[in-house]
């Protein structure tokens, strides 16, 4: 059975999801954005619970604000979870905002290749 897709959001919100589910045991940290605020939560996938949340207008602010409680609650590493969003604008501030406060974040389509692979 083929499946339809209602739009190339969906299509890619699935493939994001499903490339982190297969490769990561890490918690991952959630991107919503709407017109006017955007969201932000660190889910443990395994329990179904949220660990951290944060909400506002301003990216960078979300994104030290999340790491800031991230890592009261001494989670130190998450994967980004950029659902259906391209990494830029927004989503790309609210990363590197989150980076440079002290929250280690990995994602699966992004990570370099190691070099260690190469046959000489």
């Amino acid at each position: 059975m083929i499946k339809v897709y209602k739009s190339t959001q969906e299509r890619r919100q699935i493939a994001v999801r499903a490339k982190i589910r297969k490769n990561s045991t890490l918690p991952r940290l959630s991107v919503h954005r709407s017109l006017k605020f955007i969201y932000a939560q660190v889910i443990d996938d395994k329990s179904g619970n949220t660990l951290a949340y944060a909400k506002g207008l301003d990216p960078v602010e979300v994104g030290q604000k999340i790491a800031k409680l991230s890592l009261d609650a001494k989670i130190k590493q998450v994967v980004f979870d950029r659902g259906p969003y391209k990494y830029h604008g927004r989503i790309k501030k609210l990363a590197d905002s989150a980076r440079e406060s002290g929250l280690k974040l990995w994602w699966t389509d992004i990570q370099p290749k190691s070099k260690n692979l190469k046959k000489k």
